[in-house]
């Protein structure tokens, strides 16, 4: 009799530890799509390059795979790597709603360029609504983008509805969205700008670089191999061809005097004035819930490098370490906590938008402002894989998707 008592307990047991794990495994799957945007000269699912070094996972192997391993519906986007917020969000948008890209009439105007860019045959994922929203996660230049396009979504544009016919206004434009949106996080993201565009400026590194990178796009984007490597999404400016499609790219050095003299790109949103004229554009909702995950690798008593294996970031960071702090940010005061980064953005920039709500994340989530994520020890490059441990990607973005799931209930 005993022994049969044990083999039920037993049986019971097993049952039971069965069922719960089923259901542990259960409670990862999200309800709300994950949408991971890359920062500048980065890319998505759609490029061939991220077959071969993943912009999500770097040298730890692809992220998206890991995550979609575990039950989490995720997806990469592919934007214009060297293009504006504005111009990624619009990006984003018709691919999550299988539609034309559609810059506005207004913004396009003001920049110079075609109002409208490639159609998405198909949405990323179907059923995006207010039952189906979405988790826009942004790594640098991409959480300015996360915020922008979360800001569209919710608020719309008063220029773009006063220039455009109301049968013609793009969805994004018109507003009314902010249930589509369940939070923003923005990782290692220069959200008031960063040193290191002043640094770049100041040195003359500006011009050379913005020169190659447009020049490069020019050229590359011109051949099969924009998508086959890199797309640079660049066609509403003449400049490149849209892959798979015939060649709609202008006269080389037309198309590519009419980028290179744009301020609707990249470079632009990393500088303080940049930064600021996104902050005082963009409006938080109280219906979403925001987070900032900042990094440094630099010294607390001497702001030297000391946190990062990455050369280059090494390099870059020694750069800050050398140029000081600056004395105009455009409203901006600048003390010593601006010394720290992590190789590319400052520390403190990298937290919530100077002008809008904030507290320190304390294990309670509150919607409508930012949740500040305690900083964390790394460069730029340690919360996407790059140089960094495959066991410490993985368990960030486990916390980071469990928290966010945790929202959907």
């Amino acid at each position: 009799m005993k022994k049969a008592i044990s083999l039920l307990l037993c049986v019971i047991l097993a049952f039971s530890v069965t069922i719960n794990a089923f259901a542990a495994e259960k409670q990862t799957e999200n309800k709300y799509p994950f949408i991971f945007i890359h920062g500048m000269f980065g890319w998505g699912q759609d490029e061939g390059i991220n077959k071969i070094a993943p912009y999500w996972g770097g040298t730890t192997g692809s992220l998206m795979e890991y995550l979609r391993e575990n039950n989490m519906e995720c997806y990469d986007v592919s934007v214009g790597p060297i293009s504006s917020a504005w111009d990624n969000a619009c990006e984003i948008y018709a691919q999550l709603t299988g539609t034309t890209v559609d810059y506005g009439e207004a913004h396009s105007k003001a920049h110079g360029h075609s109002r409208y860019g490639r159609t998405y045959e198909e949405p990323v994922f179907e059923g995006w609504s207010e039952s189906k929203k979405i988790h826009l996660i942004g790594h640098s230049h991409g959480g300015q983008v996360a915020r922008i396009l979360a800001h569209l979504l919710a608020y719309g544009d008063k220029e773009e509805i006063n220039a455009t016919p109301s049968n013609e206004i793009s969805g994004l434009f018109a507003g009314g969205k902010e249930n589509y949106v369940e939070s923003v996080t923005t990782i290692c993201s220069p959200n008031n700008g960063t040193i290191a565009y002043n640094v770049g400026t100041d040195l003359g590194l500006k011009p050379l670089l913005k020169a190659v990178a447009n020049t490069y796009a020019a050229i590359l984007g011109r051949t099969f191999l924009n998508g086959i490597l890199v797309d640079f999404h660049l066609e509403h400016f003449g400049l490149t061809n849209i892959p798979g499609k015939e060649p709609t790219a202008d006269g080389f050095f037309s198309s590519l005097n009419k980028f290179s003299s744009s301020e609707d790109t990249v470079i632009l949103d990393l500088s303080f004035k940049g930064a600021q004229q996104l902050n005082q554009y963009t409006e938080l909702s109280e219906n979403i819930n925001y987070f900032c995950y900042s990094y440094n690798a630099t010294s607390e008593k001497t702001h030297l490098p000391t946190k990062t294996d990455f050369p280059f970031l090494i390099l870059t960071s020694m750069l800050l370490w050398f140029y000081g702090l600056p004395e105009d940010g455009y409203g901006i005061v600048f003390d010593e906590s601006w010394r720290a980064n992590d190789g590319l953005v400052d520390t403190v920039s990298a937290k919530n938008p100077i002008d809008e709500p904030a507290k320190d994340y304390d294990g309670k989530i509150e919607a409508g402002i930012w949740n500040v994520m305690p900083t964390l020890e790394g460069d730029h490059g340690t919360p996407i894989g790059l140089f960094s441990s495959e066991e410490y990607v993985h368990n960030f973005y486990d916390n980071l998707t469990a928290m966010l799931i945790s929202l959907e209930k």
